[in-house]
């Protein structure tokens, strides 16, 4: 906001003194303001005492000049005999000597004699004399004609009660102002009744918020409070008054506004802040003046700062001995430290810490000015260490920092190997340019050769086995080195020595994310839908089973491969969405097919990401209890060896709700008895590249037998797939064989057609082999 130090300084200091005298006089605001208010409220309780007063005298007058009249002889004769002149002559003489507004008596039938006519509207004398009537002091606040009025009644009796003679005196302006005329302070005055639209007040009198008289007569307090109006805040004393209606209220509203309390103390307040403006004004200078001088050295270090920024030489001379010129002194050992760091920052921004090897960075400098310069035949290279993470472990973090180091020390003496670098934890990277006589496949496993040869670390050999990636130049620095890296990983995954980047097996990433954001929409869509693959039972000679694979026609690309889609669901986590809808897709066709009359289980594939789900098997136990049984998951024994305690967890709260467990691909990949004897399963599924094989490798038949005898002692069924010979066929039953799957059975169908093939099987009861 302020690029000199010299101004933050002065507004800085400026401020402070300011917001200081602000707080002063919001103090010096707040004491006077609340004497005011003192001040008030006391004027305010001593007018409301007199009012009490003054409301007691007079209705002690009233009511006795209303009993005179009552108890008069003659005017009782008169009431009695209705002459309305004597009535009339007697009540006006009263109104004139007490100097009421009017007087009017009131029959026990309602009837109204005297007085304004118009006063009373339509059966508001029945309600007064019915009030007469009940109460034990007729008197109090009434509302007659829209304006508030003191009644005081006494009753006429000619011997029985014949009516009350009434005493009426309105509250307004005039009779408020005569109160206000009382009090020492000028306040203002207002009686207040309620009605069914809130509190209102007589034409000439004031008025207040509803709210706040509610709030008042709630908390019953005698002390006066502040009330905030539009026109200003006020002190004000709100008194109940005694109504002659029980639904009706009545209040007195004294209030004194707090602007003309505080008048008096303006002057004060003035003087106040026109002595603290000119301290302001004295202080931004003083400031001013101080940050000058203060802030010449400072600017002197940041021009040398900016000197040092652009490379040059600099040095800083202050000759005071204050802070500021330790500063100086400090910042010029600063300088010389700086140029020492950089030497050692540059090396340490090139090279890996723990093997001293050039790190990645290095390594894009050389590739990018090998690119510069093209030359046919170059790759970057990527080597990486077999099982590093066992070695780590054995031999510890040190040695096999010490293993990379010589591996790249001898990449290093390689003839044609440059940049050599460390880019993963036991990956070491360099160039290569392949001569003419040989591919650079064979210069790597030449390379590879020498470089697996025994290292001596901590006085033990150590034999080392590499792995190496291979990608052309063409791509620029950070692509090439990635692309080897990728071309390592193809190596180790195809269990290769050397492999070169592969684009076409690699695929395109971008495509593949595209890929499953189709799927998904596919799901909902309807363009996935599931086919089965009968399982034949070579005993009851009938179908007891189905697998269900999942198919997905493409509305651009056609019907897509599994192979396509479902490695590319396992690689970027969207199998378990795609798991949970097979499953849910599964159950409804089985109870389709339960409608059609076929008890068939169906099996699901379930992967080895998605088994080590701890919240999949929640799911898939929700789905299970819907299926009613029937349903079964095959698992290769890869997805139990990933994770195997939670694997194992998983299988047997499957097989505790009723889910038939299968041990699929069997013979491929590890086939572990220790994992399969703890797996809780139903059957096992010789994988079929043994079972295709078996009518005519004696090795493969026996491998099949050996397998189904192990299946049975284990109390497994055997399903073969990849059946598609009768000859096939009948050798499986010869052994034994529980159930076929494969081609001479039937290719996985649609629901439908699978459907028609389970009512064609139940007719004609086929029979392979």
């Amino acid at each position: 906001m302020f690029r000199k130090l010299r101004t933050k300084l002065t507004v800085l200091y400026a401020a402070l003194f300011g917001v200081t005298l602000l707080l002063v006089s919001m103090a010096v605001w707040g004491a006077i303001s609340q004497a005011a208010q003192r001040q008030v409220r006391g004027e305010l309780t001593a007018s409301g005492t007199v009012f009490d007063r003054l409301w007691s005298m007079r209705s002690e007058r009233l009511r006795e000049g209303a009993a005179l009249l009552s108890r008069d002889f003659g005017f009782r004769e008169a009431v009695a005999t209705g002459d309305q002149a004597t009535i009339v002559s007697a009540m006006e003489n009263l109104r004139h000597r007490f100097e009421v507004d009017q007087v009017f008596i009131i029959g026990v039938d309602g009837k109204v004699t005297g007085g304004d006519t118009g006063l009373l509207k339509a059966g508001e004398a029945g309600r007064l004399a019915a009030a007469f009537n009940s109460a034990d002091d007729p008197g109090g606040v009434a509302v007659l004609g829209r304006a508030s009025y003191q009644l005081i009644s006494a009753p006429v009796l000619s011997p029985d009660l014949v009516g009350w003679v009434v005493f009426a005196v309105r509250l307004d302006g005039r009779e408020m102002g005569s109160l206000e005329r009382l009090s020492a302070i000028p306040l203002e005055a207002a009686v207040l009744h309620r009605d069914p639209a809130g509190w209102r007040a007589n034409a000439e009198g004031g008025s207040a918020p509803g709210e706040f008289i509610d709030r008042a007569l709630k908390q019953k307090s005698p002390d006066p409070m502040v009330l905030d109006e539009g026109g200003g805040a006020s002190i004000a004393l709100v008194k109940p008054l005694q109504t002659l209606m029980p639904q009706e209220a009545a209040v007195l509203v004294l209030r004194y506004p707090l602007a003309r309390a505080l008048a008096p103390y303006r002057p004060l307040l003035a003087v106040v802040a026109l002595t603290g403006l000119g301290g302001l004004l004295m202080m931004t200078w003083g400031s001013w003046v101080l940050a000058r001088g203060v802030t010449r050295p400072i600017s002197a270090l940041d021009e040398a700062a900016h000197r040092l920024q652009r490379g040059e030489d600099a040095y800083v001379e202050v000759k005071t001995q204050d802070e500021i010129g330790r500063l100086a002194e400090s910042f010029n050992t600063m300088v010389t430290a700086i140029r020492d760091r950089e030497r050692r920052i540059t090396h340490l921004a090139m090279h890996d810490e723990e093997t001293g090897l050039p790190n990645r960075l290095a390594l894009e400098q050389v590739v990018d000015s090998l690119t510069l310069q093209p030359r046919a035949r170059s790759y970057v290279a990527a080597v990486g260490v077999q099982r590093f993470d066992d070695m780590r472990g054995a031999v510890g973090y040190a040695f096999a920092a010490q293993v990379v180091r010589k591996i790249g020390n001898r990449v290093g003496a390689l003839p044609g190997a440059l940049g050599v670098a460390r880019l993963a934890t036991d990956v070491v990277g360099f160039t290569l340019t392949a001569p003419d006589d040989a591919t650079a496949e064979e210069m790597a496993v030449a390379f590879l050769g020498r470089l697996e040869q025994p290292l001596k670390v901590g006085g033990d050999t150590i034999d080392v086995v590499l792995n190496l990636g291979l990608a052309p130049l063409s791509e620029g620095a950070r692509s090439a080195i990635d692309l080897a890296n990728i071309a390592l990983d193809q190596a180790r995954t195809g269990r290769r020595r050397v492999a070169i980047f592969d684009a076409e097996a690699y695929g395109d990433p971008s495509s593949n994310l595209s890929l499953m954001s189709s799927m998904l929409r596919g799901l909902d869509a309807g363009e996935l839908e599931l086919h089965y693959q009968p399982k034949y039972d070579l005993r009851r000679r009938e179908v007891a089973g189905a697998e269900a694979l999942v198919r997905w026609r493409h509305p651009v690309r056609g019907m897509l491969a599994p192979d396509l889609f479902i490695p590319m669901a396992e690689e970027t986590g969207h199998i378990r969405t795609l798991t949970e809808w097979v499953v849910r897709r599964a159950i409804a066709d089985r109870r389709a097919m339960a409608a059609a009359g076929h008890d068939v289980r169906v099996s699901v594939n379930i992967s080895g990401r998605t088994l080590g789900e701890r919240d999949f098997a929640d799911f898939a136990l929700a789905q299970a209890a819907t299926a009613r049984g029937g349903l079964c998951f095959e698992i290769t024994e890869t997805a139990v060896i990933e994770n195997p305690e939670l694997a194992l967890e998983m299988l047997d709260a499957f097989a505790e709700a009723g889910i038939a467990i299968s041990i699929d691909d069997f013979g491929t990949g590890l086939s572990s008895l220790a994992y399969l004897k703890r797996i809780r399963g139903d059957e096992l599924k010789i994988d079929k590249s043994i079972v295709q094989g078996v009518t005519e490798s004696q090795r493969d038949a026996l491998i099949v037998r050996s397998t189904i005898d192990l299946a049975h002692s284990l109390g497994l069924k055997v399903v073969a797939e990849g059946v598609e010979t009768n000859a096939c066929c009948a050798l499986l039953s010869a052994m034994g064989c529980d159930q076929a799957q494969g081609y001479l059975i039937a290719k996985p169908l649609p629901l439908k057609d699978f459907l028609t093939f389970l009512g064609e099987d139940a007719v004609s009861r086929r029979h392979y082999g």
